[in-house]
């Protein structure tokens, strides 16, 4: 058999609930490092086939799993009676793209599995002549799981269960981590003939293994060194693990591609975050979701950023709270500032402490520097907007949109009242309230006049008692 060139297709069991979670929420939609226990098990299977090659197994919350994982394009098989592992495999039958080459079994809630161990259990297992590769590991403390028992010739001959296994055997270290790459032609020739378990009633894909053998076909294992990676997750104590095992990961991958991450173990960085070289990530910093980072970028301690786009030479101050933007090359942002909804910075803009921008474009080299709101707003470029402006966007109805022109200066404490068009050149005299089109180098004012009444306060404390 040419091996080199069989295809490989995987089923992803994600069917139970898990009852240890205590939750209401299906196991394989809990996330670590940013997504979806199932998000993570996807994407190591992504990376060694076609996703028209991968069937999930759904079950439990059946249309939230699908959801969850619709964008990888992805096939799916309904396990309406959660009958065990074995069972999973076999409602997965009448998929005809696993019918042929190799067959992949993973789980949903094995998320630090990576795509290179994929590879190397296709490599080992491609040439072999064995109908299967078993993925194992060593563990100090193998309680709970399966002991994996070899023959003479190392392969494996049995997988007993704890609850099943002899003093003997329960002093194997040596665990079932339940993910096999299969003959395809060979598994589906005899997963039909497993039978329930005498306890549970329960079909185990378990009991391939002593099938295969009992028909002249090799098991071989696998072996890990890094147990980690093949540790299912059952409880939130596992679940926090798991997540700082992949945050880890995360970083050291940073770090080895030239980004300085000051306290590494305090930050939290999601797996689809990249960064450029030179870049620095301060203590406490969160970057997360989809967010990208230019080189020579420094984001500031407790920063929080989220799904944003940054270019080189950015630099976010610490404590700044970022969702949803972009920010161009050289622009500066903090402390202590937010931007949503799909805000942007142009290249040199920079925004100080306790600004808020809300669907808001700050053009180039503008500044809006301290105690400002600007939302629904077009800000042209070498604009300065003054401490304590505010744009009124919002009418109790509607939202609307104030448009200030290039190099325009709104002075400090301006209340510009949306709709309204400031115009380029123009000044607003500061403590204004602006509500109509201010015409391009004009100078608006919108306060009242000043009033000073002489003698006033000195013949008020006269009036007071013991004044």
């Amino acid at each position: 058999m040419d091996y080199v060139n069989q295809r490989v297709s995987i089923v992803v069991l994600a069917a139970g609930l898990g009852t240890r979670m205590k939750s209401r929420k299906a196991k394989v939609l809990h996330r670590v490092g940013g997504q979806s226990l199932l998000a993570h098990v996807l994407d190591a299977a992504t990376g060694v086939t076609t996703p028209d090659r991968i069937v999930v197994v759904v079950g439990h919350q059946a249309d939230a799993v699908r959801n969850e994982c619709e964008s990888y394009g992805v096939r799916f098989q309904l396990q309406a009676e959660q009958k065990g592992t074995g069972h999973a495999v076999q409602v997965c039958g009448g998929e005809e793209c696993l019918t042929d080459g190799l067959l992949i079994v993973l789980y949903g809630d094995c998320p630090l599995l990576s795509r290179q161990t994929l590879e190397r259990l296709l490599m080992q297992h491609r040439g072999s002549g064995a109908a299967a590769t078993l993925i194992t590991t060593f563990l100090d403390d193998p309680s709970g799981y399966g002991r994996v028992v070899r023959d003479p010739s190392g392969d494996v001959s049995s997988i007993v269960e704890q609850k099943a296994a002899t003093p003997e055997q329960l002093a194997i270290r040596e665990i079932n981590s339940g993910i096999y790459c299969f003959e395809a032609p060979l598994l589906w020739e005899h997963i039909g003939t497993i039978t329930p378990n005498s306890a549970s009633g329960e079909l185990y894909l378990t009991d391939i293994v002593e099938l295969f053998r009992n028909a002249g076909h090799r098991v071989q294992p696998l072996v890990l060194e890094d147990p980690t990676e093949v540790l299912g997750i059952n409880h939130r104590i596992e679940l926090a693990d798991a997540d700082r095992v992949l945050r880890s990961r995360k970083a050291r991958e940073l770090m080895l591609n030239g980004v300085t991450i000051e306290r590494p173990e305090t930050v939290s960085i999601d797996m689809k975050v990249q960064v450029g070289m030179d870049s620095v990530i301060g203590p406490y910093a969160q970057l997360l979701g989809s967010t990208t980072m230019g080189e020579n970028c420094t984001v500031g301690a407790g920063a929080i950023l989220r799904n944003v786009t940054i270019e080189d030479n950015v630099e976010v101050h610490p404590y700044t709270v970022i969702d949803d933007c972009h920010l161009e090359a050289g622009a500066a942002i903090g402390p202590f500032a937010r931007m949503r909804m799909g805000a942007r910075l142009e290249a040199g803009a920079h925004v100080g402490n306790f600004v808020e921008l809300k669907k808001t474009r700050l053009g180039a080299g503008s500044k809006a520097m301290h105690l400002a709101y600007l939302g629904d707003s077009d800000i042209g470029s070498k604009v300065n907007i003054g401490a304590g402006t505010i744009t009124c966007n919002y009418d109790g109805r509607s939202k609307h949109k104030t448009q200030i022109g290039d190099g325009a200066f709104v002075g400090s404490n301006s209340t510009l009242v949306a709709p309204i068009q400031v115009g380029k050149g123009s000044y607003i005299g500061a403590g204004s309230v602006v509500t109509d089109t201010v015409p391009e180098d004009a100078l608006a004012l919108g306060r009242g006049r000043q009033v000073n009444k002489e003698g006033w306060a000195a013949k008020r404390r006269r009036q007071q008692p013991g004044g």
